[in-house]
């Protein structure tokens, strides 16, 4: 199993907004080849911090996901005006071995 985090921070107080986006969103991963689910988190004390982890069967799903044209689809409902930390903002890719 393969787990992608996407870690951003929200640089001008959008928090709500991207809370929001993410629990309206599409679900336009969810039927991408090797999806197992998603998850969304703030760290309790560094709320414009953002986690985003999905799960898949493998690393080449991620990534097939990730530079296809629904990738993009996907991103629709970021809010407009939205800023990110450029200088916090990453993807970490884990191979998850044990559960």
């Amino acid at each position: 199993m393969f787990l992608a985090i996407s870690q951003f921070t929200v640089a001008n107080g959008m928090q709500a907004k991207v809370r929001e986006a993410f629990e309206q969103r599409p679900h336009v991963v969810d039927s991408a080849k090797g999806f197992l689910r998603m998850e969304v988190a703030s760290p309790t004390d560094n709320e414009q911090d953002f986690w985003l982890l999905t799960w898949w069967a493998a690393e080449a799903d991620f990534q097939n996901w990730h530079h296809g044209h629904t990738y993009k689809d996907s991103h629709a409902g970021i809010p407009k005006g939205l800023k990110l930390d450029g200088k916090r903002t990453q993807i970490s890719r884990l191979l998850v071995f044990a559960q």
